[in-house]
């Protein structure tokens, strides 16, 4: 029986990134299992855990390790194999391959050199949390874990701070508590959150709070499981009531003849007044003609 155009061999020379179940074995795809077992070898961030999954699905197929602390080493060997005209399928614990972990060196060192990279999609952790969470799913940003050391976290909790896109973020157990306080404290404890558990698997469950509530409800449970957060963005009316608040202390005639210092024409500087108090021009304007 002929293959579809759908189901043809594997090219040699190609990068095949193939997500894996996130939770639920069924999320795995006819395409991902055929393209596991032709690959010519199976590059997996823990071999031991990804041993159960091919042991599931009956492949046969050599694997060997790929993980964070062999990433720059182990590349290139698998670059030499690429280049040989071997064909390499690269897995994760779970889920897609080079969104936050190692596998990302691997694309980027293969796109360098010129190395086919191939996509094989299904699961994403961050996806499946936004598109249940009751949060705006148009616009968002990811942020994968926080970082640990002080400097980098002050640096993404600042950005994270004034970002009016819908944030996606994942934690572990053990750290939910602690992130959660300090998402309080510094988004404030009226922020959104759906706290999104234990994805495609039996306790799967999606809780949409405020930062606040979300803490005070930790404080008596025990999390356990996987977490993804899922925070809503600074809203508009808050940036522009923050906007407005600096200018509190400068009177109209000082903000006015700011711009026209710096070489802004007159309607050109009523226009911006206007627009950063949130006032109509013509109050503005009323100031103007007397400078």
């Amino acid at each position: 029986m002929e293959r579809t155009e759908d189901e043809r061999e594997l090219k040699g020379g190609v990068l095949y990134l193939v997500a894996t179940p996130i939770g639920n074995l069924e999320d795995m795809t006819f395409r991902a299992v055929r393209v596991l077992r032709d690959a010519d070898i199976i590059a997996a961030e823990d071999t031991r855990n990804s041993r159960k999954l091919l042991n599931h699905f009956d492949i046969k197929t050599p694997m060997t390790s790929y993980h964070e602390f062999n990433r720059f080493d182990k590349a290139e060997v698998l670059i030499d194999k690429l280049s040989s005209g071997q064909s390499v399928a690269l897995i994760t614990d779970a889920g897609t391959p080079g969104i936050s972990d190692p596998g990302e060196v691997l694309v980027q060192m293969c796109v360098d050199r010129g190395i086919e990279v191939v996509p094989v999609p299904g699961a994403v952790a961050a996806v499946n949390a936004l598109i249940a969470s009751g949060q705006k799913t148009r616009r968002f940003a990811f942020e994968a874990f926080l970082p640990q050391e002080k400097k980098e976290l002050r640096s993404v909790l600042d950005e994270l701070k004034i970002e009016r896109r819908t944030i996606i973020m994942y934690e572990a157990p053990h750290r939910l508590r602690k992130t959660l306080e300090l998402l309080e404290k510094e988004l404030g404890s009226g922020r959104s959150v759906t706290v999104c558990k234990e994805l495609t698997k039996k306790h799967e469950k999606f809780l949409k709070m405020s930062l606040g509530e979300a803490v005070e409800l930790y404080k008596d449970t025990e999390p356990r499981g996987e977490y993804v957060l899922v925070i809503e963005g600074k809203p508009e009316e808050e940036l522009t009531a923050e906007r407005q608040a600096q200018w509190e202390n400068m009177s109209l005639e000082e903000h006015l003849q700011k711009y026209i210092d710096e070489g802004m024409s007159k309607k050109e500087a009523i226009k911006m007044v206007a627009k950063e108090r949130g006032i109509p021009k013509q109050d503005v304007y009323k100031v103007g003609i007397e400078l």
